[in-house]
């Protein structure tokens, strides 16, 4: 049997995120786990240096937003006596800097949502939970978008099998 003990779960503030974020929790108290939630914010990166200082600034109000985002949902899963840590990193790509977030942390489970804020960045770069899955180094639970989000569709055979 798997014995999870430190769990990371990437949260970009969607709801899909903030579903695994809570099957993360719930995982993590059913194995006394640690959950580690994770933002990862896009980098600064090929902008002229006037550029990159005005981005400096709204990037501060971000973080800033960002950790009180994650403080607050840490503060209600710890309510639910789960050990709850937040981080955030900083990457040119997500899902690269969710891999270095696991390694760093020393996760045993990655617990990832099909859909972010993502858009039309993920049809044309592909999706980050599949960069995850194909290449972490500890187990990726990848939860599907809920199934109102879908077309009611029955599922194929392939599909009903797993």
């Amino acid at each position: 049997m798997l014995a999870f003990k430190r769990i990371l779960a990437p949260i970009d503030f969607s709801d899909y995120s903030q579903v695994a974020a809570q099957t993360a929790a719930e995982i993590a108290s059913k194995f006394g786990a640690d959950l580690i939630l994770f933002h990862a914010m896009p980098a600064v990166s090929d902008l002229p240096a006037v550029e990159i200082f005005k981005e400096g600034e709204h990037r501060a109000e971000l973080r800033e937003e960002a950790e009180q985002r994650l403080q607050t949902l840490a503060e209600r899963l710890s309510a639910e006596n789960i050990r709850v840590e937040t981080e955030i990193g900083e990457a040119n790509e997500a899902g690269m800097e969710i891999l270095r977030a696991a390694e760093a942390n020393r996760a045993d489970l990655i617990v990832i949502a099909t859909h972010g804020m993502t858009g039309w960045r993920a049809v044309a770069f592909g999706s980050v939970a599949e960069k995850v899955a194909e290449q972490a180094k500890c187990p990726v639970l990848i939860l599907r978008a809920q199934a109102e989000q879908q077309e009611q569709k029955p599922p194929r055979a392939s599909e009903a099998a797993a």
